[in-house]
């Protein structure tokens, strides 16, 4: 079948926003993929790694960046990861600190690690794109928005009022749109997830949080094959990493409050 015969073919850019402990009840994971010129072809909620595998093995695409928002590589088994300190100094005035990571608080290994050996995609970010086997990266939304959309702080949707989480998603919602190769405004099922952020029921937000974010991890999936310059490594494939734009050469503006920064 030609990729004219199947639009979903070619190169798939994926991104997960994923549980970090697959059997809780709260443990979704959003899934977002975009093809070879960015454009969004679909994305969803699950819970299993089972329903993961069988999400993808109904695209026709070729994974080659899988962007994951979850610790990938965690060999420390206490404290925190130099990944993390790294976020903390180049985005903590934003908002944008990134909790500790060990294998103690996880359990063990990853569950991205897990997924990533299932699948197998290399975790190394040196690993070159595009030359036959897919590159998993760790990514993190926050800094990632703060880069790309030169925000003065965080945006505030994971937490808090109806109120004040409408006005997070309205802004995140614009700010996605604003990027162009998305082309968000042609996909039926952002359309739909913009008329929930419009007249949200109890719950909702927290049933298209997932998606919302596992759609930015799949734009961050396609930067780091086709604009490698926009993002950099944070950390070492030894120690652990996340991918993020590179430090912020704007300065952080506090909104009233002093808000802390939430949970990934």
């Amino acid at each position: 079948m030609s990729s004219a015969a199947h639009p979903e073919a070619g190169d798939h850019f994926l991104g997960i926003d994923l549980g970090w402990v697959e059997e809780l009840p709260t443990g979704r994971t959003g899934l977002a993929v975009v093809d070879g010129t960015g454009r969004l072809l679909a994305c969803d909620r699950v819970r299993t790694d089972d329903e993961i595998a069988a999400w993808l093995e109904q695209r026709a695409g070729r994974v080659v960046v899988a962007a994951v928002d979850a610790p990938l590589v965690v060999p420390n088994e206490t404290g925190s990861r130099s990944a993390e300190k790294l976020i903390g100094k180049h985005f903590g005035g934003f908002g944008a600190s990134a909790y500790p990571s060990n294998r103690r608080l996880m359990g063990g290994r990853p569950r991205a690690q897990r997924l990533a050996e299932r699948f197998g995609w290399a975790v190394d970010p040196a690993t070159p794109t595009g030359r036959g086997r897919a590159v998993c990266l760790e990514v993190y939304p926050h800094p990632a928005m703060v880069g790309l959309f030169a925000l003065g702080y965080r945006l505030d949707y994971k937490k808090g009022s109806t109120e004040r989480r409408v006005r997070g998603f309205a802004e995140l919602v614009g700010h996605l749109e604003s990027i162009a190769v998305l082309r968000l405004a042609d996909h039926p099922r952002w359309q739909r997830i913009r008329q929930t952020i419009a007249a949200p029921a109890p719950g909702d937000f927290d049933r298209i949080e997932d998606e919302v974010d596992a759609v930015l991890c799949a734009h961050l999936a396609w930067l780091w094959h086709h604009r490698p310059r926009a993002l950099q490594v944070y950390g070492s494939a030894a120690e652990g990493y996340v991918i993020a734009p590179p430090p912020p050469a704007h300065r952080p503006v506090r909104p009233a409050g002093g808000r802390r920064s939430p949970p990934r």
